[in-house]
């Protein structure tokens, strides 16, 4: 059994939420949480880019991701290379959820909707910020801990 297969159960609703999570925020876990209100099962998908140096390694990040919903069995974590519609394909996931902070990350992820659609025939649910966590980035944490800043209330 592939280990992708032991995590997408195709029979119940499933969502996607996929992302870089280096590190993963409470703005990240604002959207999983919300995202358990509309769909049986949320799958976090850990990009794996290098091309954006991450801190953690994506095993780390699938470790860390993992343990913070050891006690939820309707949150699956699992790495992944690659187009994300294509996870979403192999997870018979419903919609891919994203998270939106501004205008700016609006009009990202709305382009990046338009062409994955295109590309699979999937949707893609945008959860907005809830208040107090729009400015909260998984950027704005490395940055402020490169200069030796506590980052915990940005953590989860």
């Amino acid at each position: 059994m592939r280990i992708i297969d032991y995590f997408c159960n195709r029979n119940m609703k499933t969502g996607l939420f996929a992302g870089t999570f280096d590190p993963f925020t409470i703005g990240h876990a604002s959207v999983v949480r919300r995202a358990l209100l509309l769909f049986d099962r949320v799958v976090v998908g850990v990009g794996v880019n290098d091309a954006k140096h991450p801190e953690a390694s994506a095993q780390q990040r699938v470790e860390a991701i993992r343990k913070l919903y050891a006690d939820d069995d309707r949150v699956e974590v699992v790495a992944y290379s690659g187009l994300t519609v294509d996870l979403a394909r192999e997870c018979g996931a419903a919609f891919i959820v994203k998270g939106v902070r501004s205008v700016r990350d609006y009009e990202n992820e709305r382009e990046q909707a338009d062409v994955n659609r295109r590309l699979s025939g999937i949707d893609t649910v945008l959860l907005l910020a809830e208040p107090g966590l729009e400015s909260v980035s998984s950027t704005t944490v490395r940055s402020l801990r490169s200069f030796g800043r506590d980052v915990t209330e940005f953590l989860p």
